[in-house]
């Protein structure tokens, strides 16, 4: 089974992010939940957005980089939103890592390196109408067309953290069949023996 780190979005670690972690622990995989928040959870996208700019993006992503250092290396990086940031850096940068798992974002592949690693399998899920995702939208397709082993996963629909089942956005259907998507992804490592670089 796989060891996953995953980051939670920019309204902290919630119920519904501890939730879909439960999700994959149900399916014999051991998920890690870094608070890069230390504690605090925000009742919408904007106060979180708010918190986080009193305390720096920059920081965020590395408290999310200083909490995979106590972790095995062979691990699997996800992240909500915000969470991307973190999970992709590391699964572009760290020796060891064994996929990536881009839930409602996705960023330009340059930000942290020149390509993205040869043997790191990744899939980028979103609704297709996500206003916050649009501006993602070019730089998850480009990483599809660049790498081999990644996937995009649009689902119908405009919300953003449609997966946090303790949200308003919550889409029940969509969140379904993403964790169905992940979870088949996670087994997918085992069934083939894949351990890149």
């Amino acid at each position: 089974m796989a060891e996953v780190v995953l980051f939670h979005h920019v309204q902290g670690l919630t119920s519904g992010v501890v939730a879909f972690a439960d999700e994959l622990r149900a399916a014999g995989h051991t998920v890690h939940t870094p608070d890069l928040f230390e504690g605090r959870t925000f009742d919408s996208l904007e106060e979180g957005t708010a918190y986080v700019r009193q305390v720096g993006f920059g920081e965020v992503g590395a408290r999310g980089v200083r909490a995979a250092a106590e972790l095995p290396r062979e691990v699997v990086h996800v992240g909500f939103s915000l969470g991307v940031v973190p999970a992709q850096e590391l699964a572009q940068t760290r020796d060891g890592a064994r996929g990536a798992l881009l839930m409602h974002a996705c960023i330009p592949v340059s930000e942290f390196g020149a390509t993205w690693p040869a043997g790191v399998p990744v899939q980028v899920h979103a609704m297709e109408h996500d206003p916050f995702f649009a501006e993602d939208a070019e730089a998850a397709r480009a990483l599809v067309a660049e790498s081999s082993d990644a996937e995009l996963f649009m689902y119908p629909g405009d919300r953003h953290l449609f997966a946090d089942s303790s949200l308003p956005s919550y889409d029940p259907d969509a969140a379904e069949l993403m964790t169905r998507r992940a979870v088949e992804f996670l087994g997918a490592l085992d069934g083939d023996g894949r351990n890149p670089r």
